[in-house]
């Protein structure tokens, strides 16, 4: 009896696959991030038209940078809720959580600020950079699962 409980104590575990809603969920974050960083080339795009467009119309120049901006905030709002399901690891559950708090909260506070202080306006950019990178770091490690 000895004998057999050393033959599978040495044997290797392996993990079952994961099927069902986690694995939908986890294909979904990944599609999801992969939306949300195509998003943000645009939003990259969108602000520059804006700049350079804005002939005494910035509301009208900047408004497609600011709808898509809502947009991907509801992205990110989507991607921690296939996160929260999937359970790709508690590093990817924490990055959903900070690009819902970048894109919703941080994004539009510092773009009001910077209606009126310049560093803000600098800081917004900033932002959109930290939010496209933690975005990316997302999106490569999932691919690596």
């Amino acid at each position: 009896m000895n004998a057999n409980r050393a033959a599978t104590a040495t044997e290797p575990v392996t993990a079952a696959p994961v099927t069902g809603l986690r694995h939908g969920a986890f294909l979904g974050y990944q599609w999801a991030l992969l939306a949300f960083l195509l998003a943000g080339a645009a939003q990259i795009f969108l602000a520059g038209l804006g700049v350079f467009s804005l002939h005494d119309q910035a509301d009208a120049a900047f408004a497609p940078h600011r709808a898509l901006g809502f947009a991907m905030a509801g992205i990110a709002l989507l991607i921690l809720a296939l996160a929260v399901i999937a359970r790709p690891g508690a590093r990817a559950i924490t990055g959903s959580a900070v690009l819902v708090l970048l894109t919703s909260l941080v994004q539009s506070l510092l773009a009001g600020l910077g209606e009126d202080h310049a560093v803000y306006g600098g800081l917004h950019a900033l932002d959109g950079l930290l939010i496209i990178c933690i975005a990316s770091y997302l999106f490569f490690c999932s691919r690596q699962r």
